[in-house]
């Protein structure tokens, strides 16, 4: 059991740069803009120490709320006991990313409004609801020969 408390206590892997992405960091990301109201990632690079989120952060999703020179402002949620707190941090943009969180959905709409253009042209009504998987419809498995074989095990008799 660790003794030690600091800030980046127990994060030998969880701030572990994947394979084949260590090194500098890229010039995308410090020329990346950030809106507000947009929604990144925290993801944060441990090569750079400045600026850097506490461990509770990494991984999560939030809404920029600040944006400042070298720094961008993330609203979070954070659980406290049983509880979700909003919490407001300022993140070097080092540590975050633009998230993808979205990008299904907004396909979705963009396809949802194809299929509603077309069906109004041809006076159809289409369901537009998502429906999780059906069951896949039953076939027969046809032999190459036409008699089937019964198998059975054979008769135990014991041999004196």
């Amino acid at each position: 059991m660790p003794h030690s408390f600091g800030y980046r206590s127990r994060t030998r892997h969880l701030f572990q740069q994947s394979f084949r992405a260590k090194g500098p960091v890229h010039l995308s990301k410090y020329l990346t803009t950030y809106k507000l109201g947009a929604l990144v990632d925290v993801k944060v690079n441990p090569s750079i120490h400045r600026g850097l989120p506490h461990k509770v952060y990494q991984g999560r999703t939030g809404l920029v709320w600040n944006v400042t020179k070298r720094a961008v402002g993330v609203q979070l949620n954070k659980k406290v006991g049983n509880r979700i707190i909003q919490k407001r941090i300022h993140v070097r943009i080092e540590h975050v990313q633009p998230s993808r969180c979205r990008e299904d959905h907004l396909k979705r709409v963009t396809k949802n409004e194809e299929i509603k253009a077309a069906a109004t042209k041809g006076a159809a009504k289409v369901p537009l609801k998502r429906i999780p998987g059906q069951p896949k419809p039953g076939k027969f498995a046809h032999a190459k020969r036409a008699e089937i074989e019964t198998v059975v095990p054979m008769r135990f008799e014991i041999l004196a």
